[in-house]
């Protein structure tokens, strides 16, 4: 598998387990909008704990609510911010 595959497992993994959501890392899509209409139906709450997560697990740091909304848009989006900027998977 590759490292950017590992990565959007991790971060599925990730955001099933810190939420406690009530479904299995494998049926959530890599394009699934997390917030907003269609989507998982996160809350600001989640986003919060999301943040905090995402920072011990990859060391992504994401500074204010302008780049949240552009990181947390999905798992590709999460994992490509890890690509670019948090450690890689592993």
């Amino acid at each position: 598998m590759s490292d950017f595959n590992e990565t959007k497992q991790r971060i599925k993994n990730l955001v099933v387990e810190n939420l406690m959501l009530q479904i299995a890392p494998g049926e959530i899509s890599d394009d699934q909008p997390l917030f907003g209409p269609g989507s998982l139906g996160l809350d600001s709450v989640d986003a919060l704990q999301l943040v905090v997560a995402l920072d011990k697990q990859f060391g992504l740091k994401i500074p204010d609510p302008v780049a949240a909304k552009e990181i947390l848009q999905s798992v590709n989006t999460i994992a490509q911010a890890v690509a670019a900027n948090g450690r890689p998977a592993g």
